[in-house]
């Protein structure tokens, strides 16, 4: 990536000198359907592709310095003209590569860039794919945080805000969407001109696309009537699974709830949601046409969960309209502005406003254990981060920048309440519209709103990086009640920063019938090393204490050795939902630091996971327990651990209801989970026909999770999958077959599939996710190991080489993980002490890997003295 990063010190100077007024962006799409050039084909075939496309972009700007220097951004492989002011410029002269130089600057300028851009096959820029089933080429734009300059000449930096007017020029019976309403006349797509905007969230997408419409409308405060246009699109070969009425139900849902708690009406127009293939994200908050990954289209049976995340992703993107795209960070640092809010309105609006009433539960089982982790590496950082450069900024897109910051501000909500919070929301939006902003801005309305001092609360939860632990101590006195309550306070050493927390602490105990359920519960304010609750003297002795009930604060939940014990017996029997996946994050959180032996969380699921009511609690379960016998058990119990999951998850799978959503989660689990022949033998069965589970329909979508584990086991072969393939010639096929044939268990299927990804470039972004997802299974261990020493020796190469996503989708995907040994550990130490001047985003890549292996090595350690 030689050229392309830009630092925030160059914006802060860019942004100082200019001011831009408008766009005019002209792209000439027409090649996509042709052949030119060698790329090749976006399916993963040998055609030849086209290469490039014309890009002309108009662009006009203020100066506040008249004769100052600057630069535009452009990635393109050729420029044919520059024009500055009337001015020609040689392209030779002005372009290298990744900026355009432009001196003796005017108070007013006109710059154009006539430019050929390059089509994407990594999912940056102009990603261009075509569908295997039926050769239709489908294109889209995804530029977050800086790609915009992939696709046209540009100032690509949050700040410098501008009006854009797009035309494009397509293939003859394509439609072309864009942030605004578009018109096609004459053979030209013109788009209306947008409101002041970012880079990074324009938009194009374009093709043969299947296109469903509806309309929003609602009465506003002041009498008038706001009418939305909606519409929803997916490729045509989708089309028979694309529940747009579903898509369209919570996008209303949504824009009611937005509508009644901002007080700003929607300002971006129409509502266009794209599901598109090859993405990398889950989604992207484009003004007025909003970009989903198509695996959002759901090609088989389902659990609620995965409609839920679903519609959790809609409404997290809806809330970015307001907090992002209508208000906009000024430079990545305050990127939680955007996400940390989206994260916590989606939550929000998702338990507000749909049918998803326990999303709070999925918030805290789910999203929180993606925080708690990334808060524990060494790459954590404040919720508001120190953004050196564009780099650090692709990485930042985390789990604190989005999950912590989004229980930080439910923390926050607890601490100044709802009607201030959201009363500080509407006076930002309104103080704010189109511009930029930094974490004050923020900070002053909630002041105004709440009347409380917002300073210290800032740097205690955004300023300061780490997660707290809170532990109870109960002390009985001889009547057998508690005579003392506290709550004890922890942080790691290498944050030692203690908290102000709002807690709600629940007591616990089991009735005459055994049911486990909370017959006390008061809220206190936690600060310090250790706080007495004196409202629960008196209490009755509790079995099971819940000191973040509710799950209003952000930190690690610890028990005493009596609410341990009472989990250990009778997890099954607490009641409440919200509490017992309260619980189960705790009892995992404690395996991840080796305080829990993996061995016991594999019993504590396999005993109370079929109890589990939560769809999506008992489906984060599977991963968690997979996890714990894969990277937290000692390797001497794996085999035992392998096939006690395995039994119980079969157990499991014929004891649920047919047809059930338990059923198909435990089915997927059984053959993640399968390693005696007796297991293969019932999932070739399935899949044959032979034999049935009732109500369990074995879809085209489960038959590729059944195929899987026979071919990282040697039995499913190249000449199985093929057929396969053939049943189910489509983009998703493709990609199942690849993980598949990677999965295979022999050295050359390991050579095959390394070269595939790291020595070649003919695979896509999505075909390079799915090699590397088959290439590393736990059952062959053996056949990776000559590939840690070749992971170190390439992987500086391969972030020079080649472009940032797919360099991640590399560092981070083949880091030798299964090869937990102090050994491998010894080996990343002596790259990062050999490479102490790596580029920063790489070295925190290894630098994670590298903690992972490390508390991966002291569970199995705790799991082992267990034994």
């Amino acid at each position: 990536m030689p050229g392309e990063n830009l630092t925030r010190d160059e914006a802060r100077e860019r942004a100082a000198l200019l001011s831009v007024d408008g766009y005019e962006v002209s792209l000439d799409l027409r090649t996509a359907t042709g052949t030119s050039g060698t790329t090749t084909g976006a399916g993963g075939g040998g055609a030849e592709e086209p290469h490039t496309f014309r890009s002309v972009t108009t662009v006009r700007f203020r100066c506040t310095e008249p004769g100052a220097s600057s630069f535009a951004d452009l990635i393109a492989p050729a420029v044919t003209a520059v024009s500055l002011n009337g001015r020609d410029l040689d392209p030779g002269e002005v372009f290298d590569g990744s900026r355009l130089l432009l001196e003796d600057l005017a108070a007013d300028n006109e710059l154009i860039v006539d430019a050929r851009c390059a089509y994407s096959r990594t999912g940056e820029g102009m990603h261009r794919f075509v569908d295997p089933e039926d050769g239709e080429v489908y294109l889209y734009t995804q530029y977050e945080p800086a790609d915009a300059r992939r696709v046209f000449a540009n100032f690509e930096q949050p700040d410098l805000k501008a009006p854009y007017r797009f035309e494009v020029r397509a293939p003859e019976g394509w439609t072309v969407w864009s942030n605004g309403v578009g018109e096609l006349t004459d053979g030209v797509w013109r788009f209306a001109e947008t409101k002041p905007i970012s880079t990074y969230i324009t938009c194009v997408v374009a093709g043969p696309y299947h296109y469903v419409t509806d309309t929003y409308e609602r009465e506003l405060p002041d009498g008038t009537r706001l009418e939305i246009p909606l519409g929803a699109m997916c490729r045509k070969g989708l089309a028979p699974h694309f529940d747009a009425d579903d898509v369209f139900l919570v996008t209303k849902q949504g824009l009611d709830f937005f509508h009644d708690h901002v007080d700003y009406p929607y300002p971006f127009g129409k509502y266009d949601q794209a599901f598109v293939p090859e993405y990398n994200l889950g989604a992207m908050e484009n003004p007025g046409m909003v970009t989903f990954r198509e695996e959002f289209i759901f090609r088989g049976k389902v659990t609620q969960a995965s409609y839920e995340g679903r519609a959790n992703v809609i409404l997290h993107e809806m809330a970015h309209m307001w907090f992002g795209d209508l208000v906009t960070m000024e430079w990545w640092d305050d990127l939680w502005l955007k996400e940390s809010f989206a994260d916590f309105m989606g939550a929000f609006s998702l338990v507000g406003a749909t049918r998803f009433t326990d999303g709070w539960i999925t918030f805290a089982n789910r999203r929180k254990a993606w925080a708690y982790r990334a808060d524990q590496l060494p790459s954590t950082h404040p919720v508001t981060a120190d953004i050196r450069d564009l780099q650090d900024a692709k990485l930042n897109f985390d789990g604190i920048t989005y999950a912590k910051g989004a229980s930080v501000l439910k923390q926050l909500v607890a601490y100044v309440g709802q009607d201030a919070f959201l009363e500080g929301a509407r006076r930002y939006f309104k103080r704010h519209a189109y511009g930029n902003t930094r974490l004050g801005d923020l900070l002053s309305v909630l002041e105004e709103t709440s009347g409380r001092d917002m300073t210290a609360w800032s740097r205690a939860w955004l300023q300061t990086a780490g997660v707290n632990s809170l532990t109870p101590q109960v002390l009985l006195g001889a009547d057998g009640r508690v005579e003392e309550f506290a709550v004890v306070q922890e942080a790691a050493e290498s944050h030692p920063e203690l908290r102000p927390h709002r807690v709600a602490v629940g007591l616990y105990r089991r009735t005459p019938e055994g049911a486990l359920e909370r017959y006390a519960r008061t809220e206190t304010d936690v600060d310090g090393p250790r706080t007495v609750v004196a409202e629960l003297a008196g209490a009755e002795a509790p079995e099971l204490v819940l000191v973040n009930d509710d799950d209003l604060t952000y930190c690690k939940i610890r028990f005493d050795e009596t609410s341990l014990a009472t989990l250990r017996e009778h997890l099954g029997a607490l009641t409440d939902p919200l509490a017992r996946a309260l619980c189960w994050s705790a009892l995992w959180n404690l395996t991840r630091d080796a305080l829990l032996p993996a061995r016991e969380f594999v019993d504590l699921v396999l005993r109370f996971g079929g109890r589990e009511s939560d769809i999506g609690v008992l489906q984060m379960l599977h991963a968690w327990a997979e996890s714990a016998l894969v990277h937290y058990a000692a390797p001497a119990w794996r085999e035992t651990g392998g096939r006690l999951l395995a039994e119980g998850a079969r157990r499991e799978l014929e004891a649920a209801g047919p047809g059930s959503e338990q059923q198909l989660a435990w089915a997927r689990f059984f053959a993640r989970s399968a390693v005696a022949p007796g297991d293969f033998q019932l999932l070739r069965e399935l899949l044959s026909g032979t034999v049935t589970v009732e109500g369990l329909d074995v879809d085209q979508e489960l038959r590729w999770v059944f195929l899987e584990p026979l071919a990282a086991h040697g039995l499913a072969d190249e000449k199985a999958l093929a057929e396969e393939l053939a049943r189910d010639d489509t983009a998703s096929g493709k990609r199942h077959q690849v993980r598949c044939l990677a999965a295979r268990p022999s050295a050359e299927v390991k050579a095959e599939g390394w070269n595939r990804v790291v020595e070649s470039r003919e695979l896509s972004n999505a075909l390079v996710e799915a090699t590397i997802a088959g290439f590393a299974q736990p059952s062959q261990r053996e056949l990776l190991a000559p590939y840690a020493e070749k992971y170190f020796a390439v992987i500086e190469r391969v972030w020079e080489e080649r472009s940032i996503q797919i360099a991640m989708h590399v560092v981070r995907g083949l880091f030798p993980e299964l090869l937990d040994s102090p050994g491998t550990l010894d080996a990343t130490d002596a790259w990062l002490a050999a490479h102490e001047d790596a580029p920063p985003a790489l070295r925190r890549l290894v630098l994670e890997a590298r903690d992972d292996l490390a508390r991966a090595l002291r569970g199995q350690a705790c799991d082992a003295a267990a034994g």
